[in-house]
């Protein structure tokens, strides 16, 4: 069967995350955004463990579903075309800080689990390393090949993918502290990796420039931190809806299982471009180059951006498309575009209600991005959307790059006066 599937999120046991992020939230949000399974994030936070322990049941193999009992109060809330099976896969992103080769590394790095069982087990080991219980993202002191092994060693069906692999500060290729290969970071072990997580700041074009990492699947998810967020970046397969179904589709890198990916534009992502937020200064490559990634207002270090990172590391010109590349589609969230066209804010209560009327009306809101036809949406929520969606399909945006932690923009009208994509 074909299913949509968010690996990446976290809990609202997380720092800086809605209280919204909650698990039968996350059940309603699912639906509405048209995911299929879903990590659930931070299992080694104890409280968050008991909350899925508590409310979760076992389903396809390796993968659970909300007890009925919690599920029939949030399904009035979905709209009828929008209603479908939910399943979360265990997930936790883990925040790795130790030395390696003379350097301080610091990595986000994903697990999976098998079962609750294994999770456990993991999680009694992490307890003894470091503190579990202050963060859904634990920071440990253990170096990100030893945590894949802890993980290994607790079941050889654990998964294990470097996250955002190219963002600046926490990242297995991150300028500020990464490795220039997998191999110098997890050495014998890195032929064992499932996957790698390209993050918001790059796409997959980009990262076809790297061929050392062809071998390996490369995943897009969310990192939602609120609910609205979940699906901006997702993973489509198509094979058994099952924990290892996906790990098989992942390790065999398989076009026909793992069929394809629903990606941000880069360019929106907050470290797609080099630059110094407290200077208001961003620049492309080249330029920082020139300058010796030193700001000229300041005088302190430039952040290197995924864009400039991959292009040290490429041995490969950009445009050039690998054998057997995966195909991806670039998306804008549903709720930005009606934003743009209201002019009004993304929360506010014109573009929720429209946003919903929308979903209503048509189905799940990938399903509204990326196959329902244009005369559809037209027909039941109005021809400005249905340009609108038409022209991000088309990829004619207008784009402001994100650089130093500031996100940025991406918009099909030219209200904003951003620079045009090509």
């Amino acid at each position: 069967m074909r299913f949509i599937a968010d690996f990446h999120i976290h809990s609202h046991y997380s720092r800086a995350t809605s209280k919204q992020m909650n698990i039968v939230n996350l059940v309603r949000w699912g639906q509405l955004k048209g995911i299929n399974v879903i990590g659930t994030g931070d299992f080694t936070h104890p409280r968050w463990f008991e909350e899925l322990k508590e409310k979760l049941e076992p389903s396809e193999p390796g993968l659970y579903k909300l007890k009925s009992e919690f599920e029939e109060a949030i399904q009035a809330q979905v709209p009828q075309k929008c209603q479908q099976p939910m399943r979360f896969i265990l997930s936790v992103e883990i925040s790795c800080i130790y030395k390696k080769n003379d350097r301080v590394r610091k990595m986000h790095c994903l697990l999976f689990a098998p079962s609750f069982k294994v999770a456990e087990k993991i999680n009694h080991e992490l307890s003894k390393i470091g503190n579990i219980k202050s963060d859904g993202r634990p920071i440990i002191g253990l170096d990100a090949k030893k945590l894949f092994q802890l993980a290994l060693n607790a079941s050889p069906d654990c998964m294990f993918i470097p996250a955002h692999i190219w963002t600046p500060w926490f990242a297995v290729f991150g300028s500020k502290s990464g490795f220039d290969s997998l191999k110098e970071a997890f050495d014998e072990l890195a032929p064992k990796i499932t996957a790698l997580e390209t993050g918001l700041s790059s796409d997959p074009a980009m990262n076809w420039r790297v061929s050392n990492n062809d071998k390996y699947a490369l995943v897009s998810n969310s990192d939602a931190h609120s609910p609205g967020k979940l699906g901006r970046e997702a993973n489509v397969f198509n094979t058994e809806l099952s924990y290892f179904a996906i790990k098989n589709a992942l390790e065999k890198n398989d076009l026909k299982t793992f069929e394809s990916t629903i990606e941000f534009f880069p360019q929106e992502g907050k470290y797609h471009l080099d630059g110094h937020r407290a200077c208001n200064l961003r620049m492309e490559p080249a330029e920082t180059k020139k300058l010796n990634a030193v700001c000229p207002k300041c005088h302190k270090k430039l952040t290197i951006g995924t864009l400039h990172r991959i292009s040290d590391i490429a041995d490969r010109k950009p445009g050039i498309k690998p054998k057997n590349s995966r195909p991806y589609k670039s998306i804008i969230p549903l709720p930005e575009l009606i934003s743009e066209i209201k002019n009004v804010g993304v929360n506010s209560k014109t573009v929720q209600k429209y946003y919903h009327d929308t979903l209503n009306g048509l189905g799940n809101e990938f399903y509204i991005l990326l196959k329902a036809p244009i005369a559809e949406i037209t027909k039941c929520s109005g021809k400005e959307l249905a340009n609108t969606i038409d022209k991000m399909r088309k990829e004619d945006v207008y784009i402001d790059p994100g650089y130093d932690g500031e996100f940025g923009t991406i918009a099909v009208s030219n209200k904003k006066k951003a620079k045009k994509s090509k």
